[in-house]
């Protein structure tokens, strides 16, 4: 059994690959900085969002990363066990990918509905 070091190593490589390797995470992280600056920049303002609100949005932040993540994960798997075209794991591929677009409307709807409100009474 791997020591705890290892796994966080292991971990944080598997974090690196997403970043350097899959475009899609990229744009979800650019859109999670822009998120966390205005969220910030509303601070600033005089709009202060409470510990609530920055809970809920890093959880739908979190829920994003964690889904596109998975289906970046499930893809290269499936591709690399089953190269070619099969109607059942074009299928499966294509859930995967639609979790994540739920989970991104999801969060885009929760980043609305909080911030919003404050962005309108500036």
């Amino acid at each position: 059994m791997p020591r705890f070091d290892q796994t966080v190593t292991y971990a944080w490589n598997g974090v690196l690959k997403l970043i350097r390797g899959e475009r899609q995470f990229r744009i979800i992280m650019a859109v999670m900085i822009i998120v966390l600056i205005t969220g910030y920049a509303l601070d600033f303002a005089g709009q202060h969002l409470n510990r609530y609100e920055w809970a809920i949005i890093w959880l739908a932040m979190g829920l994003v990363m964690v889904s596109e993540a998975l289906n970046s994960a499930l893809e290269k798997a499936i591709d690399r066990l089953h190269p070619e075209q099969h109607a059942a794991i074009g299928d499966s591929k294509d859930m995967a990918a639609g979790a994540t677009f739920l989970a991104s409307t999801i969060a885009v709807i929760v980043g609305l509905y909080i911030l919003l409100p404050h962005l309108l009474a500036l």
